[in-house]
């Protein structure tokens, strides 16, 4: 860099703005101004005030403008950029520039930028699913209910339920006393199905809730049971997704992730698949955690109303787990509700804070 008043001549191309011919040329830097050299013309003389310089680009020529439309670049960026910080021109971008030219600060970019995506994503996202879920109209939720079962039955996951009929009033009478529990203004109805139709990849042991209050019960998952008791502490947390809405909630999580990485990847045919996906979403997607927490606190509230105790709820949930020799592989009901053993002591320690 040049020290004093000395200021080297930098090599470039000048227009004269009246062509796009360039022409050879160089400009001296001077304390007070520029001046302009071409072969076989004499010197031009600008004020540095009457001088724009543009701002610096990455991998760009360095431009400087001068009152009468004509204008000089040059490949010197560090020449230039002296001259253009002795007049106090362009801090800010120059600034910008040299962030940009900065692999540390390019990485500590992507950093922050990671970080943020990280916190949207875990806390940011759920929260306004949770939100969104709220405020979605029951008849939105009403068709919903019809869109998953139309593509459960579809696919052959689930077939007409073999129970006799005299056990499904039993079941259904049961379903009543809990929906009646929970209230909400839901469209409650129980649907007994097969888990294993002949043909279909089947669903095995499973009950699910979908958004209105629709909620599906196999065969397999009643021969499973010891009692109704043990059935239905299941149906009271399949209510509390009802009426908490983490059916939904998960929904708009998932569909919500998909937009950013849609945004991200630029994948126009995955967004014009959302609608088609609901249902999948919607049967397939799992809850988080702290849901389960919740729907297990509204089943406890309705079992220690009724029997004085969360026992039939901790035993099938304990036999579910042993019956498919654990969570991890599990394709239904304890694929989506994670943490069984944690979720026993929970179910024990309501039922403990309640005596």
């Amino acid at each position: 860099m040049p020290g004093g008043d000395s200021w080297p001549e930098v090599p470039g191309v000048f227009f004269d703005g009246r062509s796009s011919r360039d022409h050879p040329a160089t400009l001296h830097l001077e304390p007070d101004g520029v001046r302009l050299r071409l072969a076989g013309r004499a010197d031009h003389h600008w004020r540095a005030a009457d001088v724009t310089v543009d701002p610096a680009l990455p991998g760009v020529r360095r431009a400087l403008s001068f009152p009468d439309g004509s204008r000089f670049e040059t490949a010197e960026h560090a020449t230039v950029r002296a001259w253009e910080t002795r007049h106090g021109r362009n801090r800010l971008l120059g600034g910008v520039a040299r962030l940009e030219a900065s692999w540390g600060a390019a990485l500590g970019a992507v950093a922050v930028t990671g970080a943020l995506l990280w916190g949207f994503v875990t806390f940011g996202l759920p929260a306004l699913a949770r939100q969104a879920a709220a405020v979605t109209p029951q008849s939105v939720l009403a068709s919903f209910d019809r869109e998953a079962m139309r593509v459960l039955e579809g696919q052959d996951l689930i077939g007409p339920s073999g129970l006799g009929a005299a056990r499904q009033a039993q079941l259904q009478a049961a379903f009543r006393d809990v929906s009646g529990w929970a209230g909400g203004g839901y469209g409650y109805r129980l649907l007994l199905r097969d888990g294993e139709p002949a043909g279909g990849v089947g669903m095995g042991a499973n009950a699910f809730a979908l958004p209105n209050g629709t909620v599906v019960m196999t065969d397999q998952l009643v021969a499973l049971a010891r009692s109704d008791r043990e059935l239905i502490g299941v149906l009271a947390h399949e209510a509390g997704h009802v009426t908490q809405r983490h059916g939904l909630a998960s929904v708009y999580q998932a569909l919500g992730l998909s937009l950013i990485v849609t945004a991200l990847t630029g994948d126009v045919v995955s967004a014009s698949t959302f609608a088609a996906a609901v249902p999948v979403a919607l049967v397939q997607g799992g809850y988080s955690r702290a849901a389960e927490t919740q729907s297990d606190a509204v089943a406890a509230r309705y079992l220690l109303e009724r029997y004085g105790t969360t026992r039939p709820l901790q035993t099938i949930l304990a036999r579910l787990e042993s019956a498919e020799g654990g969570a991890d592989g599990l394709p239904d009901l304890l694929s989506t509700h994670p943490g069984t053993a944690a979720r026993i002591e929970h179910l024990r320690q309501l039922e403990d804070a309640a005596r």
